[in-house]
């Protein structure tokens, strides 16, 4: 049973970081592993009432995930129908490539640490799409986008999924997070960064024609939505401190004073043009693949978990690589290739909170290496993936553009998480 399981998670494992080669959306393959793997267990189990028992903890765990995304990305198109990230793109107006290059990274960087690296992703592509008219030029920004999103994203509990599962999972806690990881991050970017903005020296933008549409909203109700949505998604740590509740009861609450606020705002405008700007609208808008595949990817992995292999697989990289801090680069190397979520999900169920206590070396350095290791590759992020089809980036070109001096910033990253945590402790 144990070789079966194995086999049939490496073959979805193996579609999943293939989607686009082969032409089979990730979610199906994690639907159709995830299915496959609970059949075979339970089969062969025998004990129903004990699979069914792990099944229904298995569910229970991948809800509140699924139910924290579902509510965080309708905010976000919430704040997107309003125009609200206007806000932030209205004040950028140097014509310097390199500068462009600086205060978009570093936009990037902190918007990711609020909203999340793949919400982040499409704003500031969408902004780049603005600002720069030559395509060759967009992608050297929109692959600076990816690393600057995904460093961003690690700090923070609701910056990266990963980080809200480990949070979720009880391994993390969102203050501790933010002091041991913000510096490694912010040396992950800085570095390709650099880098990067060498080749642009003396290059200045050249912007496309402006677009003079009338907006549906005015001022104060785009600025209202605006402060509104992220104060909602910044509000979420503190009210799990507060009252002890799961994050996405605090992100449905949100969602619900979100909803009624813009229902009050809205109530005396036309169907046609409340119609877009409302919450059921907007519901209608977020990414429910990717919410399916996060279904999919997790269950499966839970299914591993209960078997044994997880454990199995621990005590294999323990007795094999033997440092504790290799392997967690090595897991961040992996996500590279292979999506960074059924990597954390497989490390969570890999090693106990009994032996590893919350916000210890081992969660923290999983969350820095799982959040940042994807961006080295295109294919290794949902925000590389989202940048792959909105700019139609290349495998290849940003495998020989970008891939060293992400690789680079990754490393360099690490090295000083190890070295703040031996001054440290």
């Amino acid at each position: 049973m144990l070789i079966a399981l194995a086999v049939i998670f490496v073959l979805a494992y193996a579609a999943i970081a293939l989607e686009h080669p082969i032409g089979i959306n990730k979610s199906a393959s994690a639907l159709l592993g995830a299915g496959l793997l609970w059949t075979i267990y339970a089969t062969a189990t025998g004990d129903h009432v004990l699979v069914g028992r792990q099944l229904d903890e298995s569910v229970a765990s991948t809800a509140q995930i699924v139910f924290f995304l579902i509510g965080a990305m309708t905010i976000v198109e919430v704040i997107d129908a309003h125009d609200g990230f206007e806000v932030i793109t209205s004040r950028i107006g140097t014509t310097s490539q390199a500068k462009l290059m600086w205060l978009v990274g570093f936009v990037a960087f902190f918007l990711s640490s609020i909203l999340d690296n793949l919400t982040t992703t499409i704003v500031m592509i969408s902004l780049i799409q603005r600002l720069i008219a030559r395509r060759e030029d967009r992608l050297l920004f929109a692959s600076l986008v990816v690393i600057a999103a995904n460093a961003g994203g690690a700090w923070t509990v609701i910056g990266d999924v990963t980080t809200t599962m480990l949070w979720i999972g009880g391994q993390i806690s969102p203050l501790k997070i933010m002091g041991a990881v913000l510096l490694p991050s912010l040396i992950n970017l800085l570095v390709p960064l650099a880098f990067i903005s060498l080749s642009l020296k003396g290059k200045t933008i050249s912007a496309p024609p402006k677009d003079n549409g009338l907006l549906a909203v005015n001022r104060f109700e785009r600025n209202l939505m605006f402060c509104l949505g992220l104060g909602v998604l910044i509000a979420v740590p503190a009210f799990k401190t507060v009252t002890h509740l799961p994050p996405f009861m605090g992100v449905l609450l949100g969602l619900g004073i979100v909803w009624l606020v813009g229902e009050i705002v809205h109530r005396d405008k036309d169907e046609h043009v409340r119609r877009p700007l409302s919450l059921a609208h907007a519901l209608t808008r977020i990414d429910m693949g990717s919410i399916v595949f996060f279904v999919g990817i997790l269950l499966a992995v839970a299914s591993l978990e209960h078997t044994g292999l997880l454990s199995m697989l621990a005590k294999w990289l323990d007795a094999t690589l033997g440092r504790q801090d290799v392997i967690v680069v090595v897991l961040g190397l992996l996500s590279a290739v292979i999506d960074n979520v059924p990597l954390v999900a497989a490390t969570m169920g890999m090693y106990d909170l009994a032996h590893y206590p919350p916000d210890s070396f081992l969660w923290e350095f999983i969350a820095y290496c799982a959040g940042t290791g994807g961006s080295i590759l295109i294919i290794g992020s949902a925000a590389g993936v989202a940048a792959m089809g909105l700019e139609k980036i290349e495998f290849f070109w940003y495998a020989r553009r970008i891939a060293v001096p992400a690789l680079a910033g990754y490393l360099a990253g690490a090295v000083v998480y190890v070295a703040q945590h031996a001054w440290l402790h």
